[in-house]
């Protein structure tokens, strides 16, 4: 018997989960982390917590399990960024001081202004960013600092990790980054490593110096065995033995992607079952959406990250889509609304969470037609936090259109439906740029935490029109995580082997064509929506 380690730390807590060699998960434990929110658009964490909750969820694991047959052990984090200083001690990120809170989480807009002159520029390695760069991304948050904190931070600042390269760090004592972070949120090069005109046109010229060891020189493939494998001092901490293999990380998304694209379909009659990997993509759905399409090839698609050679699946040029409100939109929309109260204590009462309850309420209220059409004057636009893709446009706001002034728990669950279906739309619109781009994709795999909620992964397969496949272990970010643990172990001869016996599909949910005419007329109204956005937008800035 192997067991494999993963660790992944999301946006609002550290999850840590034990499976065996055939993708099995054995145990799982989770603990909360803390997020501080300064000022609109800002989102802070602390490093110290989270390794901290690591830590816990690990010795929770380590309680459970037969550590003898442990065999390697793999990081998946969020692309939050962390500052420590020359000790490698937190410096702080904010204008209070406060070194504690010293990581600029992934969501965080704050260097909209940066960004904007980053992509001013036209530099080229823009090209692999969809041609525009995104707040999201390392650059402008990098440029933010040096700029709003000159002394208090960029100044005592001197290492600047992607939140999946400290774990492993911290892991192991090594400074090695994962070509995933770098290449995906840094614009390094698989091919040419970083380039130096880069950095000196946007005005972190400064990053270049002694081999750009601030942010990282040493760079390795996801999978790869780090250092010398779990230190004495990180072992304790951890509740495991000395030495284990620790695996070169991944972004949290990406982790979701290595979990269930790689999957034996044989025998399922699914369109991709006799076709190459590229005809897969893989939705990572949680507090936001990430889309994995994978190609032999580079293609490059307006407004959609990439692409990037071999960050997820090795020799495979990767492109990603997102939205950056999903999860988060949803929760938004819910706790926002009037009757959130009274929808709280119905669905306590009935034992169920609220999703689960406006599912079956919407089932309650929907007559003799289907319970999409109970939107059919309501209609709205998902980007409240701004677009990531294919418009690439953080500035853009979300819309409803169809409002009334009754603010009854039926309306709340119509609200609920119309914005799961403007996230699908919305995926829809990412799907069709990247089909048009030269992706032949024709089966969704999905996983993360919205997978849950099988609403939402029916409405997804209805208005893509493709079938939706669920992995068996509903955890995939974890699994893909402990696969990069089996990897660096040296158990399987390489990242696809791991990826094609530990992955396992689970539910498959095919669309409903009988939705298919509701739901091409409800897109059409949903890009209708941004033109007149954009048009209002021009208007008043006439003003």
């Amino acid at each position: 018997m192997k067991y494999f380690l993963g660790i992944d730390v999301g946006s609002a807590s550290v999850r840590a989960a034990l499976v065996d060699h055939h993708g099995k998960v054995l145990a799982q434990a989770e603990q909360p982390i803390q997020i501080w929110k300064p000022h609109p658009d800002y989102y802070e964490q602390s490093s110290t917590d989270i390794w901290e909750a690591c830590c816990t969820v690990s010795k929770r694991i380590a309680q459970v399990a037969n550590l003898c047959y442990l065999r390697g052990i793999g990081f998946d984090a969020t692309c939050s960024l962390v500052v420590l200083d020359e000790r490698f001690e937190p410096v702080a990120v904010n204008a209070e001081g406060i070194n504690n809170r010293n990581v600029i989480m992934w969501m965080d807009h704050r260097a909209v202004d940066q960004v904007d002159r980053i992509n001013q520029t036209k530099h080229h390695v823009l090209k692999y960013v969809g041609g525009v760069m995104s707040p999201e991304m390392q650059p402008p948050k990098l440029l933010w600092l040096k700029e709003k904190l000159p002394t208090t931070c960029w100044d005592k600042a001197h290492h600047f990790f992607d939140l999946p390269d400290f774990l492993s760090w911290k892991a192991t004592g090594a400074t090695t980054r994962s070509l995933c972070t770098l290449t995906c949120k840094w614009t390094y090069s698989a091919e040419n490593g970083w380039t130096d005109c880069f950095w000196k046109r946007i005005g972190l010229a400064d990053l270049v110096a002694n081999n750009y060891s601030k942010i990282g020189n040493h760079v390795l493939s996801p999978g790869s065995h780090v250092g010398k494998g779990l230190t004495p001092v990180a072992a304790q901490a951890l509740g495991l033995p000395i030495g284990i293999a620790v695996a070169v990380s991944l972004i949290d998304a990406h982790a979701g992607g290595l979990g269930v694209i790689g999957a034996d379909v044989k025998g399922s009659n699914l369109p991709c079952e006799n076709e190459p990997i590229t005809s897969r993509l893989a939705i990572i759905c949680g507090t936001s959406t990430c889309h994995m399409g994978i190609s032999k090839d580079p293609i490059f698609v307006p407004g959609v990250w990439g692409p990037y050679y071999s960050v997820m699946v090795p020799n495979f040029w990767l492109n990603e889509g997102g939205q950056s409100a999903t999860g988060k939109l949803i929760d938004h929309v819910i706790k926002g609304h009037a009757a959130y109260a009274e929808l709280e204590s119905k669905a306590k009462a009935s034992g169920k969470n609220v999703y689960m309850y406006l599912n079956s309420h919407l089932e309650s209220i929907k007559k003799s037609y289907a319970v999409g059409m109970l939107t059919v004057d309501l209609h709205v636009w998902p980007d409240f936090h701004g677009n990531r893709s294919p418009l690439a446009d953080p500035t853009l706001k979300g819309m409803v259109t169809g409002l009334g002034l009754s603010n009854t728990l039926d309306d709340l669950a119509k609200l609920y439906l119309a914005t799961i279906q403007a996230i699908a739309m919305g995926t829809r619109h990412i799907l069709e740029t990247m089909l048009t781009a030269g992706h032949q994709i024709d089966t969704l795999f999905m996983c993360g935490g919205l997978s849950k909620n099988l609403l939402f992964v029916q409405i997804h397969a209805d208005i893509s029109g493709m079938p939706v496949v669920l992995a068996k272990e509903e955890e995939s970010v974890l699994v893909g995580a402990a696969i990069l643990g089996a990897c660096a172990s040296g158990d399987f001869k390489s990242l696809q082997e791991a990826m094609e016996k530990m992955g396992k599909i689970g539910e498959v949910i095919h669309p409903d064509e009988g939705q298919k005419r509701f739901y091409d007329n409800k897109y059409k109204v949903f890009l209708k929506l941004v033109e007149h956005q954009k048009k209002y937008r021009a208007i008043m800035q006439n003003i």
